[in-house]
């Protein structure tokens, strides 16, 4: 994969905290952020696709769900 340079600005406190678990778990901030960025993308990424399946389920069984509410 290929990485690409990046800049950016964020707070301060959070930025510590990062800096510290790169310490702690002896990995460096760059890969520390980029799995960050990562998991964030799979997550705003697969919700609309789950939200999606639900309302389609919903709309599917509404008749048990109503049978379901009696």
């Amino acid at each position: 994969m290929t990485a690409i340079k990046i800049s950016s600005k964020v707070d301060e406190a959070a930025w510590n905290e990062l800096r510290d678990l790169a310490r702690e778990t002896k990995r460096n901030v760059s890969g520390l952020l980029s799995e960050a960025v990562e998991e964030y993308l799979a997550r705003r990424r697969v919700r609309p696709d789950v939200l999606r399946h639900l309302e389609d389920s919903m709309r599917e069984n509404e008749e048990l769900g109503k049978l379901l509410a009696q």
